[in-house]
């Protein structure tokens, strides 16, 4: 993992022209000062179109909205070489982002626009309430984990440098998706998982079942996403990466969403399940691994129902404005799963699940396999001292004692050398 980090990190990510389009646009923050209201009808008549956001429900007509009362907002630029510049964006009564006054937006900048055109509206500011959800998030986890809890957070920061500095830059070079994600994600995982549970025996061993379950995912991946036809280049987002930069492989890169992607459900199964056989173990020393290993896929196969099930809404979910189209289309479903977006995320949920299912008895297998040898049964101990002459402590009681004869001995030697004085 080391010698893959140093070999393949970036110097940093190739520059390029802006393109002005997406999120390749230079932006600024800004506050919206003043809204009044206008008649849609003189607006239209004057040529005052809206500059920023002109998406308008389906099924509106040009007449409805000449009728309307359209809102009139200013903005003042807070941020840049034109901070306090101020400019107007007519906003129709029925678009979908509406302004009011001391909101805080983002606003586009285009310099070879005209003057009065450079700025338009983008989106809405939402950094303080995206931060104090983060904080709630970190105080929660924090007053319940403790210091696991702040370990944890700690782990949480050094994965998104690792993604930051490492995973997307080393991508943008041209340097293999999957090798980098494999790179990538083997350091997130180790350090994640060592920093969270110490340095030990249990944890060694949900790190080297994870890593198995990854190369199973990434294998499968692989092959799928190339049998499938799968491209990687679906959107508007994978358009403008393909387009700014065509060296990249847009299908490695879809596998290594994949395998980043399963990364995080793949700590929890296997740190679960080599917990549960190590407490089997402390519950009943006695047992050998193949009945650590039976009762531990006993638990295993309820943590596969409900994880396998949680994947799947989960993509389900990020895709359902998708889904919902083709429920509008009266699309079959074979039509609707034989679409390269639909398949991407069918190939994504069904590899990261076959990963996840492998990732128990594997991990379970391995938990057994070296809790049993590091701490043996203390049964097979205890007999050898026994056969030994050891003295082994009986049942504490009223009338307890040493349970082994090795003790009465002396007592009758003593008896008889009495009687022989």
């Amino acid at each position: 993992m080391l010698i893959g980090l140093a070999v393949l990190w970036p110097g940093g990510a190739p520059a390029h022209e802006r393109t002005g389009v997406g999120f390749d646009r230079q932006t600024q923050h800004a506050t919206v000062t003043q809204v009044a209201e206008v008649s849609c009808q003189s607006v239209n008549a004057s040529g005052g179109a809206p500059t920023g956001d002109t998406s308008t429900a389906e099924g509106s007509s040009a007449q409805q909205q000449a009728n309307g009362t359209c809102k009139k907002a200013t903005i003042r630029v807070d941020t840049g070489k034109d901070e306090g510049r101020t400019f107007t964006e007519i906003v129709q009564p029925d678009q979908t982002r509406q302004l009011h006054e001391g909101q805080k937006v983002v606003v586009a900048y285009e310099p070879s626009a005209p003057k009065d055109l450079q700025y338009s509206v983008t989106d809405v500011d939402r950094g303080f309430p995206m931060a104090l959800l983060a904080g709630i998030f970190a105080v929660a986890v924090v007053v319940v984990g403790r210091l696991r809890g702040v370990m944890a957070l700690v782990a949480l920061a050094i994965s998104f440098l690792i993604l930051n500095f490492f995973i997307l830059p080393a991508i943008l070079q041209g340097s293999n998706p999957l090798v980098v994600a494999v790179v990538g994600a083997s350091a997130i995982m180790l350090i994640a998982l060592y920093l969270c549970h110490g340095l030990s025996a249990r944890t060694s061993v949900a790190v080297l079942g994870t890593l198995i379950s990854l190369l199973l995912i990434g294998v499968l991946g692989s092959l799928f996403i190339d049998w499938a036809a799968l491209t990687g280049n679906t959107d508007d987002n994978t358009g403008l990466i393909h387009g700014l930069y065509p060296s990249i492989d847009m299908s490695g890169l879809l596998l290594a969403g994949v395998i980043i992607g399963s990364l995080g459900v793949l700590d929890d199964v296997t740190v679960t399940q080599t917990s549960a056989v190590w407490e089997l173990h402390e519950a009943n020393p006695a047992m050998g691994w193949r009945g650590l290993y039976r009762a531990g896929i006993r638990i295993g196969r309820d943590h596969i129902a409900s994880v396998v099930n949680t994947l799947v809404l989960a993509y389900a979910g990020a895709a359902l404005p998708l889904l919902l189209l083709f429920s509008i289309a009266q699309s079959s479903v074979g039509t609707v799963a034989n679409s390269e977006l639909v398949a991407e995320e069918i190939v994504r949920t069904l590899v990261g699940s076959i990963g996840l299912v492998a990732s128990v008895p594997v991990t379970t297998a391995l938990a057994a396999l070296v809790v049993s040898a590091d701490r043996p049964a203390p049964d097979a101990g205890r007999g050898r001292e026994v056969m030994a002459g050891a003295t082994v402590p009986g049942p504490v009681g009223p009338g307890s004692g040493p349970t082994s004869s090795a003790p009465a001995a002396p007592s009758h030697g003593g008896r008889g050398r009495r009687r022989k004085r």
